[in-house]
């Protein structure tokens, strides 16, 4: 089995500092044992000439933290080269943190002071205690997202605690400012009580617009995303589940224009029957797939087994409809799609031979998938990945930022099944037909186009199904 190796890329690059003689070959061959040490050179700096030598910062692309150490001996091996520091990339962008508020207007003269504060924020105050709707337009609620964790589930580290969920939570505001100009806040709860946190972000929901559940596990999440939509009065979205559904199904619609297959004449099998796995299933049931089987670690989930949790009772009630028992490989065989947001290295090439003529892959574990991408590509019609060095990456980002706005623009009291739904066909519209291809089923993240589409499709489910407060702009 092959195990795919971390990537090169600018998550794991360092950037050195060193006193190198100015003669003549010696910065090619501190070049040429970083190539040796398989590092990629990025930017060359020159910091300052000294008496005789020249001081330099060099960027290092890298693998890993263990491949960097590598390096650094390599370099620190070299006659004439004096090695002062080392700084790695990705630490430094976390300094201090990653995002900040700024005032939208000026505070320097005494009027100013008197309108944004006292005595004229009175008046405001009193026009929202007489009509508290109007807080969406007269406050930063109109436009702003609580960002919530308990750090129980932070990407693939597990339950890491809230202090050290921040830097994640930092970023997704991040996205939020980035592609759809939302501002967004980072709340990092310390306590795993799902009563507790539901309390608590009840009392913190009135100066918000929306509240995104990130990282926290299973099957607590599932409770806490219920309860918060029945008992709150704005969105309330669980990122983890229906963001990473929303954009696997709108890469499997696009996969099926590709392999020209229908969803009711497909069999798919799900790898993973947690958070993710669960909602994925349920909108990928919505496109018309019939026969889905979901698997846990166990093997394919059935009616006969009886080890299974209340939210795995889904799967049992709604998929399987042949019973099919047995690992994930036995199931696995002639399947049409594999959905894999589970573990790395659950399948390999042999079982990918056993499915269906055409197969469509999504290996989601990040950042190590189900299958190593350069195992599965030579037998699969379509693969894509959760990682951003493989075609087809499958990105929450593409998702997250337009939907709410989307919600925020008509002031929607829930984003329901239906406009997720609207969310899929967004992303997967964004996507011409004439140019679809087994390396292009899913916008990248970085189109611009993606996030207003998203909107305007929110916004029109919105409006039909009748929970938005506002209809017209």
């Amino acid at each position: 089995m092959t195990v795919s190796q971390p990537a090169i890329n600018a998550s794991n690059s360092i950037i050195v500092r060193l006193k190198i003689d100015n003669k003549i070959g010696m910065l090619a061959n501190v070049t040429q044992a970083i190539s040796e040490m398989h590092g990629i050179v990025g930017a060359i700096d020159l910091v300052q000439p000294e008496d005789g030598v020249l001081v330099r910062d060099i960027s290092i692309y890298t693998h890993d933290q263990e491949h960097s150490d590598k390096i650094i001996a390599a370099i620190k091996n070299i006659s004439g080269v004096k090695f002062i520091n080392f700084s790695d990339r990705t630490f430094l962008v976390h300094l201090g943190g990653k995002i900040a508020i700024q005032n939208r207007i000026p505070v320097k003269t005494r009027d100013d002071l008197s309108m944004a504060y006292t005595p004229g924020v009175a008046r405001v105050c009193m026009d929202i205690y007489d009509d508290p709707e109007d807080a969406y337009k007269l406050t930063i609620k109109g436009n702003t997202i609580a960002v919530v964790t308990d750090g129980t589930a932070v990407l693939g580290l597990g339950n890491i605690g809230p202090k050290a969920a921040m830097p994640v939570m930092e970023g997704k505001a991040m996205l939020f400012k980035e592609f759809a100009n939302i501002d967004a806040w980072p709340i990092c709860l310390d306590t795993t009580d799902t009563e507790e946190i539901i309390r608590t972000v009840k009392a913190i929901a009135p100066g918000f617009g929306g509240i995104n559940l990130e990282d926290i596990s299973a099957p607590r999440c599932f409770e806490i995303e219920s309860r918060l939509r029945e008992e709150l009065e704005i969105p309330v979205f669980h990122d983890d589940q229906h963001g990473t559904a929303v954009v696997s199904t709108a890469a499997l619609i696009n996969a099926l224009k590709f392999v020209d297959k229908k969803a009711e004449d497909i069999k798919v099998v799900v790898s993973g029957a947690g958070a993710a796995g669960t909602a994925c299933s349920k909108m990928i049931m919505q496109l018309g797939v019939k026969n889905l089987i979901g698997c846990d670690s166990k093997g394919a989930i059935n009616a006969k087994r009886n080890d299974l949790n209340s939210s795995k009772q889904w799967f049992v009630e709604n998929t399987n409809p042949n019973n099919e028992e047995g690992t994930l490989k036995d199931v696995i065989a002639g399947a049409d799609v594999f959905l894999g947001v589970s573990a790395p290295n659950v399948i390999n090439k042999d079982d990918i031979k056993a499915m269906a003529k055409d197969p469509i892959v999504f290996a989601m574990s990040n950042p190590d998938p189900e299958i190593s991408p350069d195992e599965a590509l030579p037998f699969v019609a379509v693969m894509a990945t959760g990682r951003s060095d493989y075609p087809n990456q499958i990105n929450n980002v593409l998702c997250f930022p337009g939907i709410f706005r989307g919600a925020l623009d008509c002031q929607a009291s829930t984003i329901n099944e239906e406009m997720k739904l609207a969310t899929a066909h967004a992303i997967a519209g964004t996507v011409l037909e004439s140019h679809l291809n087994a390396d292009y089923i899913i916008p990248s993240v970085f189109d611009t186009t993606v996030a207003p589409k998203i909107a305007k499709a929110v916004q029109k489910a919105a409006i039909k199904t009748g929970v938005a407060r506002r209809t017209k702009n």
